[in-house]
């Protein structure tokens, strides 16, 4: 296998964003832009990982490693363009081998397929290939001069000509060179352009100028879609969000409104999955097989098992795990909980912290009360335990299997295996007092009006 260094290129403010945060670290899927390039590049087998950010981006650091924690980081602490930052990551590609594929940071939707499409042509025996496509405007991008399968130049938009400017397939965002080739070339970069400016990409003309052989592979549009501002975000947004809905029908799930279902970069569903409008899946949620999501449901971070049944408007968050034919029904929340299989929690509850065994039900309103304003504590609850409506269980509390917890209890202490708990002050009825409460209220109201 040839070794391949990626060297990604993260060292952009993005001050068109308008934002405090690095462009890189705006999310698209729920994934940073730059975790996607970084997932997409060790998907085509990247053997090492070279990040090039600017000074105090220990944000952008830190996202990287998370995704990949061999990544080395170099710094580039002058803005001089993209040849001088890829130059910042001597230690890395000065003993390279095998080949060196550079890659602008700010692309979410770049997929393996296309660090593929440039390193096939390297295998092939190419000395350098870069990625092309055809937009439907090409203004502002570099141009990619070609006779044949041969790529003589890369002529940036402001240096080109008016007929260089009618060529349609551009620059995109991945340049592939033999190692040897790049250690020779990198440092012959001038800054004989319009923006006095090291340019990554004249370094297809030198190596032209120098023998090697240069082509180029071409990547769909939609692949290659750059972010330097929140409308370009949007539309990468949109289009990631129509990519992943297309590849979730194609495996088995329906969707009644596509366009109204919000995915994640890892989500996973199941097949013979329903999904209702307007359900939202933020990162770290796996859905089996045979599971319907009623409409206006939130989900981050939650298992569900399959023939689940959730919502609507119910919220699944971190750490809720859903065995088979659950039911979390409307305005329902679950967080940090174990749900055993066929277990109902069907309306207006809360559940969090708490191992729950099999064929529970909890009925309408019913509570864990998991914090005392310091720590979280565990409610564990039997198989076939009932919950009456309106009841809290106050953690840490352990209800034992068969048990029933009597409507409206507030249960304290732990409760016996096919006990009844009765948790609420005794019932008193007054004859006659009803009209003496309404007499007080009608006065003290009249009293406010003569006020």
């Amino acid at each position: 296998m040839t070794d391949v260094l990626a060297i990604i290129l993260a060292a952009g403010d993005g001050t068109r964003m308008r934002s405090n945060t690095p462009k890189v670290l705006h999310e698209v899927g729920g994934l940073p832009i730059v975790s996607h390039v970084v997932r997409a590049a060790a998907g085509a087998g990247a053997t090492r990982l070279a990040v090039v950010t600017a000074p105090g981006h220990d944000d952008v650091r830190l996202k990287v490693s998370q995704v990949a924690p061999q990544a080395e980081f170099f710094e580039q602490t002058e803005r001089k363009g993209t040849g001088h930052a890829a130059s910042m990551a001597r230690a890395a590609w000065e003993k390279a081998e095998g080949y060196v594929v550079v890659v602008y940071a700010d692309h979410p939707l770049l997929r393996a397929e296309n660090f593929k499409g440039i390193t096939d042509r390297l295998d092939a025996g190419w000395d350098a290939a870069i990625l092309g496509f055809e937009p439907r405007d090409p203004t502002g991008y570099g141009r990619l001069l070609t006779r044949g399968e041969q790529l003589l130049a890369i002529r940036e938009h402001k240096d080109a000509s008016e007929e260089e400017r009618k060529i349609v397939l551009s620059n995109a965002c991945i340049l592939g060179f033999r190692a040897e080739v790049f250690r020779e070339l990198i440092d012959k970069l001038k800054t004989n352009n319009a923006q006095g400016e090291y340019y990554l990409t004249d370094l297809v003309e030198l190596a032209n100028q120098s023998g090697r052989r240069v082509t180029y592979h071409v990547a769909p549009e939609h692949d290659v879609m750059g972010v330097n501002d929140r409308k370009q975000l949007a539309r990468a947004e949109m289009q990631f969000q129509e990519l992943r809905r297309d590849d979730f029908m194609a495996a088995g799930v329906t969707m009644k409104d596509p366009s109204s279902v919000y995915v994640s970069y890892d989500t996973e569903i199941g097949r013979d999955v329903v999904l209702e409008p307007n359900v939202f899946f933020g990162p770290g949620v796996k859905v089996g097989n045979g599971v319907t999501i009623h409409a206006f449901s939130h989900i981050e971070g939650a298992t569900i098992g399959d023939n689940a049944e959730i919502g609507p408007f119910a919220r699944l968050r971190p750490d809720a795990v859903l065995g088979e034919a659950v039911k979390v029904g409307n305005f329902v929340e679950v967080k940090k909980a174990t749900i055993g299989t066929g277990s109902k929690i069907n309306h207006l509850s809360y559940v969090g912290d708490t191992q729950m065994g099999a064929k529970v039900n909890v009925g309408a309103g019913a509570i864990t009360c998991n914090y005392d304003g310091l720590n979280k504590s565990v409610t564990n609850i039997g198989d076939n335990v009932f919950v009456g409506s309106n009841s809290s269980l106050v953690a840490p509390v352990s209800i034992g299997d068969g048990a029933y917890i009597a409507s409206g209890s507030v249960i304290t202490r732990d409760v016996e295996a096919d006990a009844l708990a009765l948790g609420r002050a005794r019932q008193e009825n007054k004859p006659g007092y009803a009209p003496k409460l309404r007499a007080r209220a009608e006065a003290i109201k009249a009293a406010r009006k003569k006020g």
